[in-house]
């Protein structure tokens, strides 16, 4: 699916975004995260043990909502499923922290 205009607007920016996964008992479980985009596919980084990716081993669905650092009452969500990506360079994690923080 495309994402529209304003969805890569904040994407791209250095704006931080919630990730809602679901519990086992499917109870939410939130998580801020930093955010990128590899064309209409957005993306996040976790480790394995972390409650957020074994929620999504077991059910793929999400919710990500990107906050506007300068207005963050101008917000976009994203609804979908995830897919869990092996990353064994941890070549993820260091594109957000140049993005975010201007190092690896």
């Amino acid at each position: 699916m495309a994402l529209d205009e304003a969805v890569r607007e904040l994407v791209d920016g250095r704006n931080f975004a919630v990730v809602a996964t679901l519990n086992p008992d499917g109870g939410p479980q939130t998580s801020v995260v930093w955010v990128g985009r590899r064309g209409d596919d957005v993306v996040f980084s976790t480790t394995a043990g972390r409650k957020k990716a074994r929620n999504l081993a077991r059910d793929p669905r999400i919710s990500l909502t990107v906050y506007d650092r300068e207005n963050p009452y101008r917000s976009v969500e994203v609804r979908g499923t995830a897919e869990l990506l092996p990353d064994p360079h941890k070549e993820l994690p260091r594109e957000l922290s140049r993005h975010y923080l201007g190092q690896d």
